[in-house]
């Protein structure tokens, strides 16, 4: 049976129009926009895609394990409901306000509690700061082999042979397990929760665990933990400006294009 573990991260739709987010510019922090509820970031619903394929076809059993505080049930139980067998929520206010590092830590120190595993699930990246770097610090952390960008994940004769979605070609990788991997959009789109998963869902109660059950460090946890510091967070400026070409035939209007162009320097011709 092969044990698997997928982190999952709460954030903010990114799917809402930018005009809705609010910066605080005193703490650095995004405002919620009222009227989005929170999401589970797509690329974490790819890695646990990944992990019921493989569930599917070998059996298995799949973990959930989703960081945050103020976790909101509907949203973090999606993953049981598409499939996942249970649900494991490191949830305090300890946890707020961590960076890449704090937050790889804690995660790595709840799967050493965790235990027996043998594929570590994580999206390629959350879809709200886009660091991708929680998934290779938690196997850094814990000193196993991290294969990034997964579009195909496969288990045989007890090793995970990934294939990588790059700029310009597909790698195939294979190595031992224990591994973690990070999974990409290629994979495909995530599975509809069904309706049974859905109810199956509602009866089952997560595990959660504070700082301490972990044998977290208060000054590793959270903001505390941090080795980056936000200088300053704000909404870019966008300025458009139009500007009508005329002439009376196609000509024309083609060589005051092409001038105009020239003029602006966007071309070099």
């Amino acid at each position: 049976m092969i044990n698997m573990i997928v982190c999952c991260k709460q954030i903010l739709d990114p799917e809402a129009p930018p005009a809705s987010f609010k910066i605080d510019s005193s703490t650095h922090t995004v405002i919620p926009p009222p009227g989005f509820p929170p999401v589970i970031s797509p690329f974490d619903l790819n890695a646990v895609e990944a992990a019921l394929r493989i569930k599917d076809t070998l059996g298995g059993k799949i973990t959930v394990l989703s960081l945050g505080n103020n976790l909101l049930s509907e949203v973090v139980k999606k993953p049981l409901s598409m499939g996942a067998d249970e649900l494991i929520l490191l949830e305090d206010e300890a946890f707020g306000g961590g960076d890449s590092w704090s937050t790889a830590y804690a995660l790595a120190m709840a799967i050493k509690k965790i235990g027996t595993y043998d594929i570590i699930f994580c999206g390629r990246q959350a879809a709200d700061w886009d660091s991708g770097q929680v998934g290779p610090g938690i196997a850094e952390l814990l000193e196993i082999p991290s294969i990034t960008l997964a579009k195909d994940v496969d288990v045989v004769d007890g090793k995970a042979r990934v294939g990588r979605a790059l700029d310009d070609w597909y790698e195939v990788i294979e190595t031992q397990l224990p591994a973690l991997i990070t999974v990409s959009n290629e994979l495909g789109e995530p599975r509809y929760p069904t309706m049974k998963g859905i109810m199956a869902a509602t009866k089952k109660q997560p595990v959660r665990w504070k700082p301490a059950d972990i044998g977290l460090e208060p000054a590793k946890t959270g903001a505390a933990g941090r080795w980056t510091r936000i200088v300053k967070l704000f909404q870019p400026v966008r300025e458009a400006k139009c500007e009508i070409v005329s002439g009376d035939s196609a000509d024309e209007l083609g060589a005051n294009l092409a001038t105009k162009l020239r003029e602006a320097k966007v071309f070099k011709f």
